[in-house]
């Protein structure tokens, strides 16, 4: 794949660049070796001050960069401005609290006797440069979200962005050297997949992030593997989203809307498989329809769209064959399913709702990255359950009730790294995000996220 910012709203190609050579690889790597054996030794005040000095410069930047990732992905321009502003709270948030996440954990005295010491404690201590493999979809904030608390740890990071957003890859690499960054503590790698492996391979690399497809975690952990190295990987999501009878109907069906459409459906959180209960199913879907058919599809640089294109030709590709499948093998479109007639620039595809879903159908099991939304009618929530769990992902989850005996089952049955009761799925700088199944493994986010790439040193001494 080229790495070209390419116009998804009018598939004008506006701007290529050449890719590192091996020369360049080279001299990032051996930069990112350097500043770590110097930022390492630098302390948490010191580091503080220079992300929020890169949070300050990134909120003055807001509208310039709204734009840059609205132009090279699709996102709606309002979208894009509220996605700078939470990198903005994230880094923020790491910079006041790193250095208690990070404080040596000491044991009970106790503990520490019987273990024939007289003093001991854990102290975390950063591992090195670490890779980030990085998606398009919300191009800043799956950056920031690794970079705010690995840098706050001490460690380098070394940035592969996906091809079709090098706008905005740069800008990263600027906006931490405008903040003061010294040279080589956090650098973007302008290269296409197939130079992962050998980055991933050199000895300088200590661990790699990904968020990404499924094949791509595979392939980096399969690497990683074999040279025995830490990984965190945030991989796919069809999330449920499960709407019982006590549930307030047009509050979760409005919520829905959202839950399906935001980033134009291309959300790895996003709600994709909606599974309501049979005593209010009509009553949700004929909202949740009428919400979807209602949105604003168009330009996304204007400020009234809700929907603008998706960010590929191919990911519009696959999507249309995702919907003819079903549509094929006996499931209804209740709106949407086609290319808006209006637009016949840019690769835009109409809200969608299918319901009449049923396993027989590739929706059912694949991930639908896009503004199409699989609906299906649950007897109880025994069944509900079973639906929902019936998916080889497990990143989020979203239950609509009243009823607290329900939130307990389902908090304890949904095989998900998050259940959202009552409200749609989010990430958060203090809460933990991360999934389990072929959704990855690991943690970003909160102080689990900080602690990834951290050396947990067990420190113990006698007199």
């Amino acid at each position: 794949m080229p790495i070209a910012t390419v116009n998804p709203a009018t598939g004008e190609t506006l701007e290529t660049f050449r890719p590192l050579g091996p020369d360049g690889i080279e001299e990032r790597l051996a930069a990112a070796d350097r500043a770590f054996r110097a930022y390492r030794t630098t302390g948490f005040p010191e580091r503080a001050a220079l992300l929020r000095r890169a949070a300050d410069l990134l909120e003055a930047d807001v509208p310039e960069i709204a734009r840059t990732v609205t132009t090279e992905m699709g996102k709606p321009v309002t979208a894009a401005r509220a996605e700078a502003a939470k990198c903005v709270k994230a880094m923020r948030w790491y910079a006041d609290r790193a250095e208690e996440l990070l404080a040596d954990e000491r044991p009970d005295d106790a503990d520490v006797r019987d273990a024939g010491a007289t003093a001991a404690r854990v102290h975390y201590r950063p591992l090195g440069p670490v890779l980030a493999v990085m998606p398009w979809n919300f191009p800043l904030w799956q950056v920031v979200r690794f970079a705010a608390p690995a840098l706050m740890a001490g460690n380098t990071g070394l940035l592969k962005h996906a091809s079709n957003v090098p706008r905005t890859a740069l800008y990263l690499e600027e906006l931490f050297r405008r903040a003061g960054y010294p040279e080589g503590v956090f650098q973007t790698l302008l290269t296409g997949s197939d130079a992962v492996e050998g980055v991933l391979r050199d000895p300088r690399v200590a661990a790699a992030t990904l968020t990404g497809s499924e094949a791509a975690g595979r392939a980096v952990a399969a690497v990683a593997g074999d040279e025995v190295k830490k990984t965190v990987l945030e991989l796919g999501g069809s999330d449920p989203y499960l709407v019982l009878p006590s549930a307030d109907i047009a509050r979760a069906a409005a919520t829905a809307v959202t839950a399906r459409a935001q980033n134009n459906g291309q959300s790895c959180i996003a709600a994709k498989r909606f599974i309501v209960h049979t005593d209010v199913y009509d009553d949700f879907v004929e909202r949740f329809t009428a919400g979807m058919a209602a949105l604003e599809v168009g330009d996304p640089l204007e400020e009234s769209t809700e929907v603008g294109p998706l960010a590929t030709e191919r990911g519009r590709a696959d999507l249309e064959e995702l919907v003819d499948d079903a549509v094929g093998r006996g499931a209804e479109a209740r709106c949407g399913g086609r290319r808006p007639r209006d637009l016949e620039r840019g690769w835009y595809y109409e809200p969608t709702v299918l319901t009449g879903v049923t396993p027989a159908m590739r929706v059912h099991q694949e991930e639908t990255f896009g503004p199409v939304a699989a609906v299906y009618r649950a007897e109880d929530l025994d069944e509900a359950l079973r639906i929902a769990n019936d998916s080889p992902f497990g990143l989020s989850s979203n239950v609509w009730t009243r009823d607290e005996a329900e939130v307990a089952h389902c908090v304890r049955e949904l095989e998900a790294g998050g259940v959202f009761v009552n409200g749609m799925t989010a990430s958060h700088p203090a809460l933990p995000f991360g999934g389990v199944k072929r959704s990855g493994y690991g943690r970003e986010l909160a102080g689990h996220g900080i602690k990834e790439f951290c050396n947990a040193t067990t420190v113990w001494q006698a007199d």
